[in-house]
């Protein structure tokens, strides 16, 4: 794994929310004073264990994870070619990762000055507000998380921010400060 001192670690499995993270982390990592490090994690597809996860010995994944590697490469480029077209920064660094999203983006953050995720990626769980992956990074990561949101909703400041409830405020929007 690279060094993440001086670094806005991303991570990006091809959603809108990941090509946002990735347009967020190049706004930020100046003030930060930090490069963008892009990490694609990934495993080996199911269909390859049986349900406990265990692949018989005589097996040969090694085409099989090739192929797995190769797609994600691609994720992971087509990515970022998504957020910055033909203006990637200079200061932006890409690493595949073999293993579970959760934990490996986790470890990836650590010592960074910055882990960002998107709040949905690619899982199968549509209605939740926070994808587990990006759950897990906001309870385990030793960095600070930013999820992002890829609905493109800006608020602009100033304005009331009415779907949040104000702490001590009895109606949705209500700012106490107004009250």
């Amino acid at each position: 794994m690279m060094d993440t001192k001086g670094k806005v670690v991303v991570g990006v499995d091809g959603s809108e929310s990941s090509v946002q993270a990735l347009l967020l982390a190049a706004r930020l990592a100046p003030a930060l004073e930090a490069a963008i490090h892009a990490v694609a994690v990934w495993e080996l597809p199911p269909v390859y264990a049986d349900e406990t996860g265990y692949v018989p010995p005589d097996f040969d994944t090694t085409e099989a994870i090739e192929a797995a590697e190769a797609a994600e490469a691609k994720i992971l480029a087509d990515t970022v070619a998504k957020a910055f077209g033909p203006d990637v920064p200079r200061n932006l660094s890409q690493e595949l990762i073999r293993g579970p999203a959760r934990d490996k983006l986790v470890e990836a953050g650590a010592g960074a000055a910055l882990l960002v995720v998107g709040r949905r990626g690619h899982g199968g769980f549509l209605g939740l507000h926070l994808g587990s992956v990006s759950s897990a990074c906001v309870s385990h990561a030793d960095c600070p998380v930013l999820v992002v949101r890829s609905d493109g909703e800006v608020h602009a400041e100033g304005s009331p921010r009415t779907h949040h409830l104000w702490k001590g405020s009895k109606t949705k929007g209500q700012n106490p400060s107004t009250a």
